[in-house]
C-alpha cells in the first residue's frame, strides 16, 4: 500500500486527479471505478479542469459507481446518479453509455446484482477504483460486518453512516435505510484502488485502514491486502498513523523503476 499525505485537501485532490489522468492516458478506454461524497468532489473538479485544459480525453473511458441509494430514481436531487452528473459526467466528454450507475428502483434486486457484476466482467475488470472512507472505516456501501469477499448486494445502512449522510438531506428521516453496493470482493479485483480521504473526523478510520488489523468490522481495512492500493491524505486525516515519516520518506523516493 502507498500511503502519500498532502498538506492540504486541494493538493490530496490534485495528486489523485493526476493519478487518473496518467492511467487514462496509458490506456484511453480505462475502466474507472468512481465514487460519491463529498471527498472525491476536489478529484473530479480537478479532473474537469484538465479535460477543459485539453489534457485528458474520457471519449473511450468506462465508469461503474460504486453504490447507490434504494428508492431514489435517478432523477432525485440526492441520488448517486445525479451527483455524478453534476459534479463530473457533464463537464467532461464521456459517452453516456458508458456510464453505469446502480439502480436503486430495479424490481428483482438479486437478478440486478449479478447483472452489475457481469457487466463489469464484460469489460474485463475495473482499471482504478476511487474510494472514499466512512467514519466507521466502509468502504462503498459496505458497512462494518460485511463479509470481504461479498459482492454487489443490497445493504442495510448503519445509524452511523444514515446520521452522518442527513447533511445532504433536509431532514435525517429523508436518508433511505438500504443502498445497491458493489461488494468488498467486487472492490478488491479492481486492479488498481485509490481510496482519499480528508479531514479530522476520518483520523480513526483511516488509522485502521493503514495501520490496524484487517477486520470486518473496518471493512477498507482489506485494502492492506490488495497488490496496487493509494492511499491519499490531507494532513488532518494522517494525524493519527504512527509512521507517518516513513510514509512521507518513502513517497519522496520512490523507485524509478
Amino acid at each position: 500500500m502507498q500511503v502519500i499525505i498532502k498538506e492540504n485537501y486541494e493538493e490530496m485532490s490534485k495528486e489523485a486527479a493526476k493519478i487518473i489522468k496518467d492511467e487514462i492516458l496509458h490506456k484511453p478506454n480505462l475502466v474507472l471505478g468512481l465514487a460519491t461524497g463529498s471527498t472525491p468532489i476536489g478529484t473530479y473538479k480537478e479532473l474537469i479542469r484538465m479535460y477543459e485544459a485539453g489534457e485528458v480525453d474520457f471519449s473511450k473511458v468506462v465508469t461503474f459507481n460504486l453504490d447507490e441509494y434504494v428508492g431514489l430514481p435517478s432523477t432525485h436531487n440526492q441520488s448517486y446518479f445525479y451527483f455524478m452528473q453534476e459534479k463530473l459526467f457533464k463537464g467532461i466528454n464521456i459517452n453516456p453509455e458508458n456510464i453505469h450507475v446502480p439502480s436503486g428502483i430495479v424490481k428483482d434486486f438479486n437478478a440486478y446484482c449479478q447483472w452489475y457484476e457481469d457487466e463489469i466482467d464484460k469489460v474485463g475488470g475495473v482499471d482504478v477504483q476511487v474510494l472514499g472512507i466512512g467514519g466507521d472505516g466502509h468502504i462503498g456501501f459496505n458497512e462494518p460486518g460485511t463479509s470481504l469477499v461479498s459482492r454487489t448486494q443490497v445493504v442495510t445502512l448503519t445509524e452511523e453512516t444514515i446520521e452522518d449522510n442527513s447533511r445532504f438531506f433536509e431532514k435525517k428521516e429523508d436518508v433511505p435505510r438500504f443502498a445497491i453496493t458493489m461488494g468488498v470482493g467486487t472492490i478488491m479485483e479492481a486492479k488498481h484502488c485509490l481510496l482519499v480521504a480528508n479531514g479530522e473526523k476520518k483520523a480513526d478510520p483511516v488509522s485502521v485502514l493503514i495501520e490496524g488489523p484487517i477486520t470486518s468490522q473496518v471493512t477498507a481495512s482489506v485494502l492492506q491486502m490488495h497488490p496496487k492500493a493509494t492511499v491519499i491524505l490531507d494532513e488532518a486525516a494522517a494525524s493519527k498513523l504512527n509512521r507517518i515519516d516513513y510514509y512521507k520518506w518513502a513517497y519522496e523516493n520512490q523507485p524509478e523503476i
